[in-house]
């Protein structure tokens, strides 16, 4: 059992729902990222996701492209990220997932990739372009590690789909809320309750809701179904608007505590 199977167990007894809160590593510096991890933790955020950052994050929307780019720009490489986690651990038990494409892990080798982020305290990875059926190397190396495989579902997803996602994920399913790129919305589609109830009768793993979710009400609406609430692209854009602020950090936790509120 690793942090994030602890966390949700941890959760499910008062009955609270997780905030997995996203950013992208390296954006505004890797030393604000890691100040950002623990002031969202201790704002109330149960799961962090950092995002690798790439140069062509094909399920990504605007805001979290040019976070991208802002990392990019400042040279942050995935074995940057990967030793910014073990550094985290000296201070955060918080379970910490890896986002990113596929192309950067496989130059920097499958094996290598899980033995380094397992050494380091990385909990898992989330690669939206990698199917389960192209990823048993990444799968194989990971059991070896307890270390959890994140894949997705989508409101096209088919019952033998989530029956595959199901059978090859660990920690949580993440269930893309609609189909097309990430980006906060002003509202949420009306099928998502009952996609995500579809889901949890198919699979015994916690399912959590991401793309689009961009305020508090969202949030509170995902989890009278789901078991979290994963912000992303309004986290990001918040820190957008409180870069050149002196209290930058600050700001943008008052902003996670108010969604971490809701998802409790």
């Amino acid at each position: 059992m690793n942090r994030i199977d602890k966390k949700f167990a941890e959760l499910k007894k008062p009955g609270r729902k997780a905030l997995v809160t996203f950013i992208t590593a390296g954006d505004y510096g890797l030393q604000n990222t890691k100040k950002l991890v623990l002031e969202f933790e201790a704002r109330g955020a149960d799961i962090i996701e950092l995002g690798i950052p790439f140069s062509d994050p094909v399920a990504d929307g605007p805001t979290i492209q040019v976070s991208s780019e802002r990392a990019l720009k400042r040279g942050t490489k995935l074995k940057d990220v990967i030793s910014a986690v073990g550094e985290l651990r000296n201070k955060t038990e918080i379970p910490i997932v890896l986002m990113g494409y596929y192309n950067p892990i496989l130059k920097y080798g499958v094996n290598k990739f899980i033995s380094d982020c397992a050494r380091n305290g990385v909990d898992g990875a989330i690669i939206p372009d990698l199917p389960p059926e192209e990823a048993g190397e990444l799968i194989s190396a990971s059991r070896k590690k307890d270390f959890a495989t994140i894949f997705l579902l989508s409101p096209t997803s088919t019952p033998d789909r989530i029956k595959l996602i199901s059978k090859n994920s660990r920690g949580f399913i993440y269930y893309v809320s609609l189909t097309g790129i990430t980006g906060a919305r002003s509202s949420l589609p009306a099928e998502l309750s009952s996609r995500v109830r579809l889901i949890k009768r198919r699979s015994k793993l916690p399912v959590c809701v991401g793309f689009g979710v961009s305020s508090p009400g969202q949030v509170r609406q995902i989890c009278r179904a789901a078991d979290g609430a994963i912000v992303g692209s309004a986290i990001v854009r918040e820190m957008e608007r409180n870069s050149a602020k002196k209290r930058f950090i600050g700001n943008v936790g008052d902003y996670v505590q108010k969604l971490a509120e809701a998802s409790h």
